[in-house]
């Protein structure tokens, strides 16, 4: 997580930036009330990124004279998320909430301070301490364009464009010069004619955009109404973007995993470990990703490049409690069997308890969806962008096979790909598919 200048008066706490590039988080649960006395670095509210359940805490001790949103409420980084009074009695406190300003934005809150008061941290399980060199830095410290070219991240050069600003004209003020929103929201208003004076930064209830002419809903018969938010939001948010930008196809076949069965029971035994057969598809499909590499690829729409990369950052689609979460294995091609193994329990346990942290579902290269594990054959799996390509691994089921004219009994692995069309051709994924099916029926070639 970044740090953001904090007001030195101490009146008022700004959301920070929960995870590099952010604008906005969404404010699930507060932690504390109006009047209660709070300890520094204190646990104050839980925020959901686009990643992971984040806690934030109070960057120093006071009492709390206002809570600056609702749960449910989508806030935007550098917002006034909570007041602090000089009494803990709560009349005292609606007092100082009434005469005090409605929750503004950074730059009107701070004022003209240049005073840094410390890192703000923020934890799942646990505390993730923010370093220095994440703190926005002031104008002397920016770093030139270079070639006349802004430093922003896909998020920002797509506010950007929404506002029909050229970012190459925005002086940019984050780590390294590079381009924020705030910074662009700010050149925004400035074109506008007016001042370079920040506006109020909106606390907004936003949900997943309703299409426009939308048919009406029937609302007989309602049994429960259950808010669209948290993280089953974020995945209908993340989805609706790929299959509005992705040019999804898919593919199917499959690999008759017999001897990898046997292979399989004969690791589990030495090794004393339970296998499954998820970290030898894995291994697999890392191998068969050397082979194409246009597949191991991102697509930088901001930029109009296709990214191929050099790692393979393997996403891990897990099902929880509060919907699919894709944490990532970083290099995978490089771990052995027990060491895949014993990342896709960790990373699925964490997940499941809310502990994986933000960074661990960033950088993928690639993903697999192991419907299987429910009982699914083949699936359309909707591809983790701005990745190219997804697997989604099947059940094996045993049937009757025929080799060389003659019966067994074996079992079948069924498996299916999507990928962008626009970078990966359609003979391209059937080869690919093609390779690891071979692979998989061949386990000595990649199990060393």
């Amino acid at each position: 997580m970044a740090g953001l200048k904090q007001p030195a008066d101490k009146s008022h706490f700004l959301l920070p930036d929960l995870g590099e590039g952010l604008v906005e988080a969404e404010l699930i649960r507060w932690l504390v009330h109006v009047g209660d006395q709070v300890k520094e670095s204190q646990p104050i509210a839980e925020m959901q990124t686009d990643k992971a359940l984040v806690e934030v805490p109070s960057p120093w001790a006071g009492t709390i004279s206002e809570l600056c949103g609702k749960e449910g409420e989508i806030i935007k980084v550098a917002s006034v998320l909570v007041r602090y009074g000089t009494s803990g009695a709560k009349a005292q406190a609606s007092a100082a909430t009434a005469a005090a300003p409605s929750c503004m934005s950074a730059q009107a809150a701070a004022g003209a301070s240049s005073e840094d008061q410390g890192t703000v941290v923020g934890s799942v399980q646990g505390t993730l301490d923010v370093s220095s060199r994440f703190a926005r830095r002031g104008a002397e410290h920016l770093v030139p364009q270079q070639n006349g070219k802004s430093l922003a991240t896909p998020a920002v050069r797509r506010i950007a464009r929404e506002l029909a600003i050229d970012i190459n004209r925005v002086q940019g003020t984050g780590r390294g010069g590079r381009v924020t929103a705030s910074d662009v929201e700010g050149f925004a208003r400035s074109a506008k004619g007016g001042t370079h004076a920040a506006a109020p930064l909106a606390v907004s209830a936003r949900a997943v955009p309703v299409p426009t002419g939308a048919p009406p809903v029937d609302r007989d018969g309602i049994a429960q109404r259950i808010p669209f938010r948290g993280v089953r939001r974020k995945i209908a948010e993340a989805l609706a973007r790929s299959v509005q930008t992705a040019v999804h196809f898919t593919a199917t076949d499959e690999a008759d995993v017999t001897a990898l069965e046997a292979k399989k029971r004969e690791y589990s035994r030495v090794t004393g470990e339970k296998l499954s057969l998820l970290p030898f598809v894995i291994m697999a499909t890392c191998r068969a990703l050397r082979t194409f590499p246009a597949l191991n690829a991102n697509v930088d729409d901001a930029a109009g490049e296709i990214l191929l990369k050099g790692v393979i950052n393997m996403g891990l689609a897990v099902d929880t409690d509060v919907g699919l979460m894709v944490p990532v294995i970083r290099d995978a091609d490089r771990k052995s069997l027990l060491e895949l193994r014993r990342s896709i329990s960790d990373l699925a346990a964490r997940c499941r308890d809310r502990s994986i942290t933000r960074e661990e579902s960033l950088g993928g290269t690639f993903t697999i969806s192991n419907v299987g594990s429910h009982g699914g054959l083949f699936a359309t799996p909707i591809i983790n962008y701005p990745e190219v390509g997804i697997l989604a691994v099947g059940r094996g089921r045993e049937r009757v096979l025929v080799n060389d004219g003659k019966f067994y009994a074996g079992v079948v692995l069924p498996l299916s790909i999507a990928c962008d069309h626009r970078v990966v051709d359609g003979a391209m994924a059937v080869r690919f598919l093609g390779e690891l099916v071979r692979l998989l029926e061949h386990p000595d070639e990649f199990i060393s």
